[in-house]
C-alpha cells in the first residue's frame, strides 16, 4: 500500500480550486419554461404530467431560487408538484373571473368532507357527509338544480387539481343522478396543500385577520415582483407609494430585471407602467399563456377589441387616472356596442344573436373582460353626473396597441359579380404602451 508522504509544517496543502459548474444555457430555457408552466398550471399531477414532474426534478435547486423571490413555495413529491403562490394582485378581479360563490363554498364543503373519508369513495358518499359538512357549518342546503351545478362544479375543481380524482364512471351524471356510479379516489396528503396562503394566523382566532392576510400580500416587493409574473402589466397611475418607489428604483436592476430572465421575459418599462412580456418563441398556443388569451375569437373578444379602438379614437383624457388613460362613459359604451352587434350580426360568422339581442349584458361580459386583462379601470364618475353617466370606463396606455378602428365599420355587402374586400389586419404598435420612455423591445405579446 502506497503512503502519501507527510507535507513540512511550514508547506501547508495548498486548497483544491473549486470545479465551476458547467453553463447549459439549455438548462436555462428549461427552468425558464417550467417557471411559466408553473405559474399558469399551479398543480402537476402523476399520470398526467410526468413529463413536467421528471423535468421539475431535474432543475429543483433553480425552481425553487427563483420562486422565492416572489414568496412562493414549491412542494415536490413522487407524485404531485405543487405551486403555492402569495395572495394575487387584484383579488376581486380575479375572483369575478373564476368560479362563482356556490362552487367555491361546496368545493371547501367536500374538502372538510374527504379529511374523513377512506382512500376509495362513492360520489354519493361524499356529497352526502358535504351536506353534513354545510349543516354543522350553519349554511342552507337547497338540493335544487342550481345546488347540483355548484357541487358538480366543485367535484371537477377537485379533479383538475388531484386531490379527488375520479377513478371510474362520469362526474357528469350527477347533475341528474345523486347516486351515480362514480369511485373517487381521496388523496389524503393533498389536502393540506389546497389553501395556497395559510398565512401565519390562526383562522380559528381571528378569521377576519386571517382573511386579510389571505387577501392581500403584505410586502409591497413580492406584491409588484408577482403582479410583474401573474399580471398583464402594471400600471404607474395605480400603485400606492411603496409599489411605485419599487417601480422607480428596483424594476430594472438588481430586482424586476433578473426575475424577468429567469422566467425568459424581457422587461418593457414605460412611464405609464411596466411589463414582462413573453418572446414570440417562447410559446406556440396563446392559452399557454394564462386563462384569458387576448385578442382571441369570440363574440365577447371581438366586441373588446372593437371598444378599445372606439375608446383609443373618442375617448376623453380629462381627469384621467394618469397619463395615456382614455375614458368613455358607460352610456356611450353600450351605445357604442350596440352599434357594432348591429353591424356583426348578420352573415356568416356573425355575432351571437343572444348578445346582440341584449347590449347590457354584452357591456357585462366585455366588462369582465377587460378588467381581468387590466386594460380597463371602471370608476365612478361626478357624482354631480346623471345616473348614466355614473361610471367611467378608463381604458388603460396599453390599448394603445390596438389604436385602429377599421374592424369596427360596417360590412360591405357581397354581389355576385364582385367579391366584398378583405378587412384590414388589425396593426399592433411595436411598444407595449403608448408613450416610450428609455427600453427598446421588439414587438412581443404581453404575458
Amino acid at each position: 500500500m502506497n503512503a502519501t508522504p507527510n507535507l513540512p509544517a511550514s508547506e501547508p496543502a495548498a486548497p483544491q480550486p473549486r470545479r465551476r459548474k458547467a453553463w447549459r444555457p439549455e438548462a436555462d430555457a428549461e427552468v425558464a419554461a417550467l417557471l411559466r408552466r408553473l405559474a399558469a398550471t399551479c398543480w402537476l399531477i402523476r399520470g398526467r404530467h410526468d413529463d413536467l414532474i421528471a423535468a421539475v426534478r431535474r432543475n429543483e435547486p433553480a425552481l425553487r431560487s427563483a420562486v422565492a423571490r416572489l414568496g412562493w413555495v414549491l412542494i415536490v413529491e413522487r407524485d404531485l408538484v405543487r405551486l403555492r403562490k402569495s395572495p394575487p394582485p387584484r383579488p376581486r378581479e380575479w375572483a369575478a373571473a373564476g368560479p362563482s360563490p356556490a362552487a367555491c363554498s361546496w368545493f371547501f364543503l367536500l374538502l372538510a368532507a374527504a379529511e374523513s373519508m377512506p382512500p376509495r369513495t362513492a360520489l354519493g358518499h361524499l356529497v352526502v357527509q358535504g351536506h353534513a359538512a354545510a349543516a354543522e357549518a350553519g349554511l342552507p342546503t337547497h338540493h335544487d338544480i342550481a345546488e347540483r351545478r355548484a357541487i358538480l362544479a366543485a367535484l371537477h375543481m377537485l379533479d383538475d387539481r388531484g386531490v379527488v380524482e375520479c377513478l371510474d364512471g362520469d362526474l357528469d351524471r350527477y347533475l341528474h343522478d345523486d347516486q351515480a356510479p362514480v369511485l373517487l379516489a381521496v388523496h389524503h396528503t393533498r389536502l393540506a396543500y389546497v389553501i395556497a396562503n395559510p398565512g401565519t394566523l390562526d383562522p380559528a382566532a381571528d378569521p377576519h385577520a386571517w382573511l386579510q392576510q389571505a387577501h392581500r400580500e403584505p410586502d409591497a416587493s413580492r406584491r409588484m415582483r408577482r403582479a410583474l409574473v401573474d399580471d398583464t402589466c402594471v400600471h404607474t397611475a395605480l400603485l400606492d407609494d411603496a409599489e411605485a418607489q419599487w417601480l422607480s428604483q428596483r424594476v430594472r436592476g438588481d430586482d424586476g430585471g433578473p426575475l424577468a430572465a429567469a422566467f425568459g421575459l424581457v422587461l418593457e418599462r414605460r412611464v405609464e407602467g411596466a411589463a414582462f412580456v413573453v418572446p414570440d418563441e417562447a410559446y406556440r398556443h396563446l392559452n399557454e399563456l394564462g386563462p384569458i388569451p387576448f385578442p382571441a375569437t369570440g363574440t365577447v373578444a371581438h366586441a373588446a377589441l372593437l371598444l378599445l379602438d372606439h375608446a383609443a379614437l373618442h375617448g376623453t383624457t380629462d381627469n384621467g387616472p394618469g397619463p395615456g388613460w382614455r375614458g368613455l362613459p358607460e352610456k356611450d359604451v353600450v351605445h357604442a356596442l350596440t352599434s357594432f352587434g348591429a353591424d356583426n350580426a348578420a352573415g356568416r360568422g356573425g355575432w351571437s344573436a343572444e348578445y346582440v339581442q341584449d347590449p347590457l349584458l354584452l357591456t357585462d361580459k366585455v366588462r369582465g373582460l377587460l378588467t381581468g386583462l387590466h386594460l380597463v379601470q371602471p370608476a365612478p364618475a361626478d357624482v354631480s353626473a346623471d345616473a348614466a353617466d355614473a361610471c367611467m370606463w378608463w381604458f388603460a396606455p396599453t390599448t394603445g396597441r390596438w389604436a385602429q378602428e377599421s374592424p369596427a365599420c360596417p360590412k360591405p355587402a357581397r354581389t355576385r359579380t364582385k367579391p366584398a374586400p378583405k378587412p384590414r389586419e388589425l396593426p399592433l404598435q411595436q411598444d407595449l404602451f403608448t408613450t416610450a420612455d428609455t427600453d427598446r423591445t421588439t414587438e412581443e405579446h404581453p404575458a
